[in-house]
């Protein structure tokens, strides 16, 4: 036992024992507290724990160390599980070590297989290349040998004298071409040791793996040009290359990258040109013509100046020669007054069903098909609408026809529209073929539909005029032999003929906006062939011809004049009567079409502006008195948008006006919807309707779409909303006259005016004038209205009153006042 065993530990002894503890705080404080400080429980295991625990062989360890509770059973078994988890750890660091071993080899293997390919490659390169020296080497000292023996033949005598008197005979210098020739080799010898130097390092160095210089593979023609450089600067002389001077198109303006192009100069150096002359561009920037002129000047080319219309004389009008015409299908437009039967009519030559697919029966858009008669004739007909909206699609179907057949009903005759037709075939100096239609009815007249055609300078046969007349009916089919019979004879005399073998040029018939199939246009071809894959610009849109679809719904590679086709493959859509021209290239139909936006865009800004102090006082006056109806159309096809707008710009008067923000073809989108809240208008659309996304914002910003599928009903519903914007008509009715008998000043009144009602009756919610001599000096409101001492709404006539007016006293002995009602009558639009 140690000596201090014997002295007192606090803590290790005893139990709780208490202490003193003296704190420090500042400004010199202190203060005493008593601290309890607790014994540390120790735990001894039991002795016979030791005896079990220590024999053990298996528990590997000291037992005193073993926890509490835990028997040589459990501890036996934890021992097992952590030396079996050990061998496991062993084993999978040896597998890993194993693959990654295995993998490191692959690397190490794929890496010299890499290389051995890459010398391989090398060398086969450099041994192609050492053949092309050696056989260019060859032939060019075969070629000196032949110069030099040329040479000595061609010596004179004299200079072969004095070798013959003996003097000596040395070996001749060597030529400078032989010296070159040496030089060469031995450069070559330099370069291809440095090679294999590099070749046979084994190395695998970065440049070689980018694809640097000693491992790119260089075509011939590149080795030739290094190899020609290479001897030029041996010798000394760099030969500089020749400058080409080209002719550039100069348009009124051009991008600076467009320029260097044409001149085919570095971009950098047309716009460091640029900065000397003090303007700081970039490649993007358009500069005018006269400054480019100098740029291309200073480059030593020479300038072909060229104005934007220029870009059109590539689809200029090529004169066919008459051995390459052949003969061509007349093209047929049946034209006429609404519901006699035109559509019909074509419909019993056709076998097909065409009226049935039109909104009650009226023929919405411009149709073209190909009929084949009996006789094995092909005739192409373009049906037209007949109702006055479509006024100018008929004129288009005028243009391009052959033949107007003008269909007129036996029991209806002469109409409005009817004339119209003639007007446009007459426009147009196309022959006319008369047929009167509907002559099965028990009203039909068709000698009175003779006679009034006279009033309209169409004299028929049977009035011996030279305007052919055939009487038919759609109905029966009575006369439709004669009436084809008539068109044949018609074109025969013609003598139709069109060139297939040239580029197609052909109009525009009908354009649609088509969900699945993207615009399309129904063109009807009318010189050359149209085939699939031709790129055409046609109006301000241009495209490629992706399919050509047949009036029978057919896909077709190819269609020739007078073949009417659908064609798929434009960039948006045309309007209707645009002419369609096959161009050579795409960036040709590009550049027409952007051409021909540019000058619509310039030509509807400067209609739309007001130029002239006159014209803006005129705009300013026409606003404020004019008041407008806004609308947006939409169409499913560009014949009807337009007709629409026409129909609208004729709808209104001095007050009143209808004005259509936007029309367009397709489905009514959120843009339109937008459009619409912004400026207060419906949406009216004719044979579309809204996506679902436009339907909710239509729904949530309160904008009203209306749907229609016969033009009728949208043009008398926009005039019966026009009319309501027109001011209420005032109308006066006469209902009195009453005569001043006296004057009375009453307190707190004023004058009042004792009366006698001569004529009518006096209310008091009427107007009243007051008259002097037959003259107003006065019109007003009656303040009150008595009948005796009681106030009365009216007094009839023979009565006496008493009146007072509103807000005026001048009133004397025998004026008359004269009782009247305004009334407002609605006014409508004609």
């Amino acid at each position: 036992m140690s000596d201090n065993d014997g002295k007192k530990t606090l803590g290790l002894r005893g139990g709780n024992r208490p202490g003193n503890v003296t704190q420090s705080f500042s400004h010199g404080r202190k203060k005493n507290v008593v601290v309890e400080t607790k014994r540390k429980r120790v735990v001894v295991p039991k002795p016979g724990a030791a005896k079990t625990g220590g024999g053990s062989p298996k528990a590997g360890g000291d037992p005193n160390r073993r926890p509490a509770g835990i028997s040589d059973a459990e501890m036996e078994r934890r021992l097992k599980a952590l030396q079996a988890a050990k061998a496991r750890e062993a084993e999978d660091a040896a597998k890993r070590e194993a693959e990654e071993k295995a993998r490191a080899e692959a690397r190490e293997r794929r890496r010299l297989e890499a290389e051995a390919k890459e010398r391989e490659q090398r060398e086969a390169e450099e041994r192609a290349r050492k053949k092309a020296e050696d056989e260019e080497r060859k032939k060019k000292e075969a070629e000196e040998v032949a110069k030099r023996a040329a040479a000595e033949a061609a010596a004179p005598k004299k200079e072969a004298a004095p070798q013959g008197r003996g003097a000596p005979t040395n070996k001749p210098a060597p030529q400078p071409t032989q010296r070159k020739a040496d030089r060469e080799r031995e450069q070559r010898g330099g370069r291809g040791k440095g090679r294999d130097d590099g070749r046979r390092s084994g190395k695998l160095t970065l440049g070689q793996a980018t694809g640097g210089e000693n491992n790119r593979h260089r075509s011939m023609a590149a080795m030739k040009r290094k190899q020609e450089r290479a001897r030029q600067k041996a010798m000394g002389s760099a030969v500089e290359r020749e400058k080409v001077v080209r002719d550039v198109q100069l348009p009124e303006a051009i991008m600076v990258s467009e320029l260097a192009n044409r001149m085919a100069e570095r971009v950098a150096d047309v716009v460091k040109e640029l900065m000397k002359m003090g303007m700081m561009v970039t490649q993007n920037q358009t500069i005018d013509a006269d400054t480019a002129e100098l740029i291309i000047e200073e480059f030593g080319h020479k300038v072909v100046r060229v104005s934007d219309a220029d870009v059109e004389d590539v689809i200029s009008d090529v004169e066919d020669k008459d051995e390459e015409l052949q003969s061509r299908p007349p093209v047929i437009t049946i034209m006429g007054h609404v519901d006699h039967g035109k559509t019909s009519l074509l419909d019993a030559i056709r076998d097909a069903k065409v009226v049935s697919g039109e909104a009650g029966g009226i023929t919405q858009h411009i149709g073209a098909y190909q009929v084949k008669t009996d006789d094995g004739v092909t005739l192409s007909f373009l049906d037209t609408p007949g109702h006055a909206a479509f006024t100018s699609m008929r004129s288009r179907g005028a243009q391009v026809t052959d033949i107007v057949v003008l269909v007129v009903a036996a029991d209806d005759s002469v109409m409005p529209q009817t004339i119209e037709a003639i007007n446009h075939a007459k426009a147009a100096e196309v022959p006319m073929i008369v047929a009167i239609n509907k002559i099965d009815k028990p009203a039909a007249d068709p000698n009175k539909v003779r006679a009034e055609l006279l009033q309209h300078e169409v004299i028929v046969e049977a009035m011996s005029g030279e305007v052919q007349d055939v009487e038919v009916s759609a109905h029966t089919g009575q006369g439709l032999d004669e009436l084809l019979e008539s068109i044949a004879l018609q074109a025969e005399i013609l003598e139709l003929k069109a060139n297939p073998d040239r580029a197609a040029q052909g109009a525009v018939i009908e354009a649609q906006l088509d969900v699945g199939r993207g615009p399309v246009a129904t063109v009807l071809v009318q010189k050359g062939t149209l085939r699939q894959g031709d790129i055409f610009v046609v109006g301000e849109q241009y495209g490629k011809v992706r399919a050509l679809i047949n009036d029978k719904g057919e896909r077709v590679k190819e269609a020739g004049p007078s073949v009417p086709v659908e064609v798929l493959g434009l960039n948006g859509t045309p309007e209707a009567g645009d002419v369609l021209n096959v161009t050579e290239t795409e960036a040709q139909a590009r550049e027409i079409a952007e051409y021909r936006a540019q000058v619509a865009k310039d030509k509807r800004a400067a209609a739309g502006a007001a130029t002239t102090l006159e014209q803006l006082m005129q705009k300013a006056k026409e606003d404020e008195t004019v008041a407008e109806l806004p609308i947006l159309v939409k169409a499913d096809v560009q014949g009807s948008a337009e007709a629409i707008v026409q129909a609208m710009e004729k709808i209104g008067n001095n007050e009143v006006r209808v004005r259509v923000l936007h029309s367009g073809v397709g489905a009514i989108t959120e843009t339109d919807v937008g459009l619409a809240e912004a400026s207060g208008a419906p949406i009216m659309g004719f044979n579309v309707r809204a996506n679902a996304s436009a339907r909710n914002t239509a729904n949530q910003k309160g904008v009203e779409i209306r749907y229609y599928s016969v033009i009728y009903d949208l043009v008398d519903d926009v005039k019966a909303a026009a009319s309501g914007l027109l001011s209420a008509e005032i109308r006066e009715n006469f209902i009195g006259y009453a005569n001043i008998k006296e004057v009375f000043k009453v307190t707190g009144v004023g004058k009042v005016a004792g009366c006698l009602v001569t004529e009518g009756v006096a209310r008091r919610s009427a107007g009243v004038r007051l008259l002097r001599d037959n003259v107003v000096i006065h019109e007003g409101t009656l303040k009150t209205l008595k009948r005796f001492k009681d106030e009365v709404p009216e007094v009839q006539s023979g009565q006496e009153c008493g009146m007072a007016f509103e807000n005026y006293d001048d009133i004397r002995p025998n004026d008359v006042i004269e009782i009247f009602e305004r009334e407002e009558v609605t006014r409508t639009l004609d």
